[in-house]
């Protein structure tokens, strides 16, 4: 779970402004929540600010939800990765799976109440990965030294 002192960063990118808005009313209360207009926009945030969560929409002008989530990909692969669509693409649910890498894929319009627990199952898969690869990095470093101290008991 998320520490108390610290709110869940959630980038929503909409190319609809309605969109932004009632997410951001909905949500910024419980989370600390990010808003882009494009996925170009959503680029720039997520290369100057850590985000744990991404939800975009999926039909954007210049760049889909997929391509963008690949973009992402490239930057930063830690954060949790939704798409939001109003159509069912099953062309673009396939792609945002294998290119996208997204955790979870929802119709628009969303429900609040199943939004918001994907977000929170999102952030606790993210939370126990980022976990998982801290331990495995001490892991290597313990096992290093052990090394070391191996190679010189073996040559004393």
């Amino acid at each position: 779970m998320a520490e108390k002192s610290k709110k869940i960063t959630v980038l929503y990118v909409d190319d609809e402004e309605n969109n932004l808005m009632s997410f951001k009313a909905t949500f910024r209360l419980k989370y600390q929540v990010l808003t882009a207009i494009s996925g170009a926009k959503a680029l720039e945030i997520v290369r100057q600010t850590p985000v744990d969560i991404i939800i975009t929409d999926q039909r954007m002008p210049e760049m889909t939800g997929v391509e963008f989530l690949e973009e992402i990909i490239k930057i930063d692969p830690e954060p949790m990765r939704i798409l939001l669509t109003g159509y069912t693409d099953m062309a673009a649910v396939v792609d945002a799976v294998n290119k996208g890498k997204i955790f979870h894929y929802l119709n628009k319009p969303w429900s609040e109440e199943e939004l918001d627990q994907t977000i929170q199952r999102a952030y606790e898969l993210y939370a126990e990965r980022k976990q998982i690869l801290e331990t495995y990095s001490k892991l290597e470093v313990s096992n290093e030294q052990l090394e070391f101290l191996l190679r010189q008991k073996l040559l004393s």
